[in-house]
């Protein structure tokens, strides 16, 4: 087609186009999950996202020579990023786009334009918006749903990338288990012998009663375990507030194990029930008038089965002592009990060969791929 009309993204009606694109985009696509409108709202839009308290965001449109609307993206500067890692890497995000290589370049150009006049040396992405929200591009597994929180595209974004002059900077993988994959013998043996080892160690639940303390001390448990991590990024208070408090409305307290030392957690593991489940029900967004009670009459009527671990973290003075492996087979344990049959863990970053090693070594099996990339613009 013609090189498109790029333009930026001014008024509530434009961000509302915006955010209403991937739903005509995927309307033929069963295994894409529409996320829900309120939740995408509140993400794209900087008076309440916390993200933009230290961040920046300009969002575009593509729209053809009839008018129609056939693609988006956003720049995004992370200001914690720059803070920690002064490299000027600036991010795109929120990329959707026809099957069109014009309407791509266009959309890539807009956003790397913008972000060196923002000071920016090199674009990677995509990141909607951080590290810390949904990341990455789906470069194989298109046949299957995602898990909660993991992203999904079409297979050609890929190629509009490299075409580009993208080249691929990390690789991660999903990985899945159930109750007919998992050796749950050798599982269990291994966690029996870190504790013996260990006797001082204990494991519990999320408190519910003190959520706000217990999410807290998780978090400093994860900045401390990640913060070596490729791409790793501290949440502040802001941004962190913001996701327990969205987190506490699905998250089962039995779903989320902490190991003890005494009184200090050490190390843990966050799963949450796959509400994908529901929301692929939901195919227009909306809470109402009768997306709620789809989504609450899963999650009521324990009809979710399938649970996806997207966090876990061990303090670095316990690294190297097996906690990993506790973790994992306590989990794994909560998961049956409570009557989870499979459980998605993501995403693992690809040089992160101990626990691929272990997951695999345990009968998990290494399911979807994705990938960030990098272009260098100054």
């Amino acid at each position: 087609m013609a090189v498109p009309t790029i333009s930026l993204v001014k008024s509530r009606a434009d961000r509302k186009t915006f955010i209403k694109f991937p739903y005509r985009l995927y309307r033929d696509t069963p295994m894409w999950v529409p996320p829900l409108l309120v939740d995408m709202e509140h993400l794209v839009n900087v008076k309440k996202n916390a993200f933009f308290e230290h961040g920046k965001g300009a969002f575009f449109l593509a729209r053809s020579s009839s008018g129609e609307i056939v693609g988006r993206i956003a720049g995004i500067v992370n200001g914690m990023h720059l803070k920690k890692y002064n490299d000027g890497v600036g991010f795109f995000g929120f990329y959707e786009c026809i099957n069109d290589s014009d309407v791509s370049k266009a959309l890539f150009e807009a956003a790397s334009d913008w972000l060196k006049a923002e000071g920016m040396s090199s674009i990677r992405g995509p990141v909607n918006p951080s590290m810390n929200d949904t990341a990455g591009l789906l470069i194989s597994g298109f046949e299957r749903q995602p898990a909660v929180m993991l992203p999904y595209n079409f297979d050609y974004y890929e190629q509009q990338l490299l075409d580009f002059g993208f080249e691929r900077c990390t690789t991660m993988w999903s990985y899945y288990t159930n109750v007919r994959l998992v050796d749950a013998t050798r599982l269990l043996r291994g966690a029996d012998i870190i504790k013996r080892r260990n006797p001082h160690l204990t494991i519990r639940t999320l408190d519910m009663k003190e959520y706000e303390t217990d999410a807290r001390a998780l978090l400093e448990v994860y900045n401390d375990a990640w913060s070596e991590n490729w791409g790793h990024v501290p949440m502040t208070d802001g941004e962190f507030a913001q996701m327990t408090k969205s987190m506490k409305e699905i998250i089962n307290p039995d779903l989320v194990n902490i190991v003890m030392d005494g009184d200090e957690p050490i190390a843990f593991s966050v799963s949450l029930p796959d509400i994908n489940y529901a929301l692929i029900k939901i195919r227009n967004g909306r809470l109402l008038p009768f997306g709620i009670l789809k989504l609450f009459a899963m999650i009521k009527l324990d009809a979710i089965r399938e649970s996806r671990m997207l966090l876990m973290g061990v303090k670095k003075k316990y690294q190297g002592k097996g906690l990993d492996m506790l973790v994992v087979a306590d989990m794994l344990v909560r998961n049956r009990k409570i009557g989870m049959l499979g459980c998605d863990m993501s995403w693992v970053l690809d040089d992160n060969l101990k626990l691929r090693n272990f997951l695999e070594g345990i009968g998990c099996v290494k399911e979807n791929e994705y990938a960030l990339f990098e272009l260098p613009i100054a």
